[in-house]
Protein backbone atom coordinates (compact mmCIF):
# COMPACT_ATOMS: atom_id res chain seq x y z
CA UNK A 1 0.00 0.00 0.00
CA UNK A 2 1.26 3.46 -0.87
CA UNK A 3 1.90 5.57 2.24
CA UNK A 4 0.67 8.67 0.37
CA UNK A 5 -2.73 7.10 -0.07
CA UNK A 6 -5.34 8.18 2.45
CA UNK A 7 -8.30 6.03 3.22
CA UNK A 8 -11.42 7.62 1.85
CA UNK A 9 -14.88 6.56 2.76
CA UNK A 10 -17.21 6.20 -0.19
CA UNK A 11 -20.33 8.31 0.19
CA UNK A 12 -23.36 7.31 -1.79
CA UNK A 13 -26.70 9.10 -1.91
CA UNK A 14 -29.84 8.67 -3.93
CA UNK A 15 -31.87 11.66 -5.02
CA UNK A 16 -35.40 11.14 -6.23
CA UNK A 17 -36.99 13.20 -8.99
CA UNK A 18 -40.71 12.94 -9.58
CA UNK A 19 -42.30 14.65 -12.57
CA UNK A 20 -46.10 14.59 -12.87
CA UNK A 21 -47.70 15.92 -16.07
CA UNK A 22 -51.32 17.00 -16.42
CA UNK A 23 -53.08 17.78 -19.71
CA UNK A 24 -55.93 20.30 -19.63
CA UNK A 25 -57.02 21.11 -23.16
CA UNK A 26 -54.22 23.10 -24.78
CA UNK A 27 -52.29 23.43 -21.51
CA UNK A 28 -49.75 20.98 -20.09
CA UNK A 29 -49.00 21.45 -16.40
CA UNK A 30 -46.08 19.92 -14.55
CA UNK A 31 -45.37 19.42 -10.88
CA UNK A 32 -41.77 18.33 -10.32
CA UNK A 33 -40.21 17.41 -6.97
CA UNK A 34 -36.52 16.80 -6.27
CA UNK A 35 -35.90 15.09 -2.93
CA UNK A 36 -32.26 14.84 -1.88
CA UNK A 37 -33.02 13.49 1.57
CA UNK A 38 -31.71 16.76 3.04
CA UNK A 39 -33.74 19.14 0.89
CA UNK A 40 -36.97 19.00 -1.06
CA UNK A 41 -37.34 21.36 -4.02
CA UNK A 42 -40.54 21.80 -6.01
CA UNK A 43 -41.46 23.41 -9.30
CA UNK A 44 -44.81 23.97 -10.99
CA UNK A 45 -44.74 25.04 -14.61
CA UNK A 46 -46.91 24.86 -17.69
CA UNK A 47 -46.84 25.06 -21.46
CA UNK A 48 -49.61 26.43 -23.70
CA UNK A 49 -50.16 25.17 -27.24
CA UNK A 50 -50.39 27.85 -29.86
CA UNK A 51 -53.97 27.60 -31.19
CA UNK A 52 -52.59 27.73 -34.76
CA UNK A 53 -50.39 24.64 -34.20
CA UNK A 54 -51.71 21.10 -34.64
CA UNK A 55 -52.17 19.13 -31.40
CA UNK A 56 -48.98 17.29 -30.36
CA UNK A 57 -49.19 16.50 -26.62
CA UNK A 58 -45.61 15.22 -26.43
CA UNK A 59 -44.33 18.68 -27.37
CA UNK A 60 -46.25 20.29 -24.51
CA UNK A 61 -44.87 17.60 -22.20
CA UNK A 62 -41.31 18.40 -23.28
CA UNK A 63 -41.70 22.15 -22.90
CA UNK A 64 -43.43 22.01 -19.52
CA UNK A 65 -41.12 19.35 -18.08
CA UNK A 66 -38.04 21.13 -19.44
CA UNK A 67 -39.12 24.37 -17.77
CA UNK A 68 -39.71 22.55 -14.48
CA UNK A 69 -36.26 20.95 -14.60
CA UNK A 70 -34.60 24.29 -15.38
CA UNK A 71 -36.45 25.86 -12.44
CA UNK A 72 -35.34 23.01 -10.14
CA UNK A 73 -31.76 23.44 -11.36
CA UNK A 74 -31.86 27.16 -10.58
CA UNK A 75 -33.20 26.42 -7.08
CA UNK A 76 -30.49 23.81 -6.54
CA UNK A 77 -27.75 26.24 -7.58
CA UNK A 78 -29.12 28.93 -5.23
CA UNK A 79 -29.24 26.40 -2.38
CA UNK A 80 -25.63 25.41 -3.09
CA UNK A 81 -24.51 29.05 -3.13
CA UNK A 82 -26.33 29.73 0.14
CA UNK A 83 -24.86 26.63 1.79
CA UNK A 84 -21.35 27.53 0.56
CA UNK A 85 -21.60 31.02 2.06
CA UNK A 86 -22.88 29.59 5.34
CA UNK A 87 -19.97 27.12 5.37
CA UNK A 88 -17.24 29.77 4.94
CA UNK A 89 -14.98 30.26 7.95
CA UNK A 90 -15.53 33.52 9.87
CA UNK A 91 -13.27 36.45 9.00
CA UNK A 92 -10.80 37.50 11.67
CA UNK A 93 -10.30 41.21 11.78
Amino acid sequence: MNTNTTAQQLRTKRWTLRVDLFEEGDVTKVHAVLDSGDKRLESRTEAHRNPHDPPAPEIGDEYAAGRALIHLGQQLLRAGESDAVANEPPLHG
